[in-house]
């Protein structure tokens, strides 16, 4: 189920950043190969016909908005950055004139194109227009002219998602792998001590408190052991090592339901009962973060866990008792069907 979820979110993501932008490309947002009007400052004592040449660049409000068709409010909102002089460097080259400027602080759309023509030290890279009016030796000039960006700013909502598919899918291939020696530890663990008895011994303890909230799962079973271990593991905050009970505990309880594809009450009650959270210590990041400051946060943890688990036993103990629940419960089910036999067996006629 959780498969077709996501794979439904994947694709509206998909339809949403096609449908984004498309509007950009038809509303022409960003202007891609159109040239933007801007402002060379050159300094004093720089010859400005030099391979090479530091200079200021600026931006005129009512150029830039007239050239992305902003109104003019939107214009004056962006009046204090665009004036700004952000140093920048002219480069002559046999290929022609290439501006690299500080692309900081510039507002949209042109922040967005910039950062699609971005050199590795983060300067902006644009082509400059005619500069056949400045002559050698003319240092001080403020020169308006045209830069273009070679790089379009297109498809940009739908390379954003593709981008942040790709580093999530790498996250979690970290993440699996990280937990690969955990759950390796935990579960031999486990296997060494359902071997020596000691789940079994721990369910003697815990059923009398565990089981009331589990009534479906029959006495002495392992899984309230596990259930009990991945929650005291939740409740002292050892993190990745409640993972391998969980799911220890998960697989005990798939193998007492009768229906594979539906989850069991159990199964519900122990989902809901580890996302409430319980816990009563701070965990090792908080603790890691805040040192000894993390110990004023305890009697917050335990006010909050045990509201968060009431409501959870609560909301699940609720949903258990509606009609249209019941109806498809695996144990219910089970359950009806185990009367239905036992009422079939008891009216056979015992000569036949």
């Amino acid at each position: 189920m959780l498969n077709y979820i996501w794979g439904g979110l994947i694709v509206f993501a998909l339809v949403f950043a096609l449908w984004y932008d498309g509007k950009d490309a038809v509303r022409d947002t960003y202007r891609n190969g159109q040239p933007v009007p801007a402002v060379l400052v050159f300094g004093p004592g720089d010859d400005t016909e030099a391979t090479t040449v530091p200079v200021q660049v600026r931006f005129d409000p009512d150029a830039i908005a007239a050239h992305y068709g902003l109104d003019s409010a939107t214009a004056g909102g962006m009046a204090g950055t665009l004036s700004e002089p952000r140093p920048g460097t002219l480069q002559r080259s046999s290929e022609g004139t290439e501006l690299r400027f500080d692309p900081t602080g510039l507002p949209e759309p042109l922040a967005t194109v910039t950062s699609k023509n971005l050199s590795r030290d983060g300067q902006a890279i644009a082509r400059v227009g005619d500069l056949d009016g400045v002559a050698s030796g003319e240092a001080g000039l403020t020169v308006p002219l045209t830069i273009t960006f070679e790089q379009e700013a297109s498809f940009l909502k739908l390379q954003d998602i593709t981008a942040a598919s790709l580093d999530y899918a790498e996250v979690a291939v970290t993440i699996s792998l990280g937990l690969i020696g955990v759950l390796a530890l935990w579960m031999g663990l486990l296997k060494i001590a359902e071997e020596a008895g000691l789940v079994n011994g721990l369910v003697k303890i815990v059923q009398p408190v565990i089981r009331p909230l589990f009534p479906e799962i029959p006495k002495g079973h392992p899984a309230l052991g596990l259930i009990a271990l991945n929650l005291t593991a939740n409740i002292l905050a050892l993190g990745n090592a409640a993972t391998p009970m969980g799911l220890k505990a998960m697989k005990e309880l798939q193998a007492l339901n009768p229906k594979k594809d539906t989850a069991t009450n159990p199964m519900v009650m122990f989902l809901a009962m580890n996302t409430a959270s319980v816990q009563i210590v701070p965990s090792a990041t908080v603790i890691a973060i805040m040192g000894l400051q993390a110990a004023d946060l305890v009697i917050a943890i335990i006010l909050v866990t045990v509201l968060s688990l009431a409501f959870a036993i609560l909301m699940c103990k609720g949903f258990e008792g509606l009609p249209m629940y019941r109806r498809s419960s695996p144990g219910v089910l089970a359950e009806g069907e185990r009367g239905a036999a036992a009422a079939e067996h008891d009216t056979d006629d015992p000569l036949a």
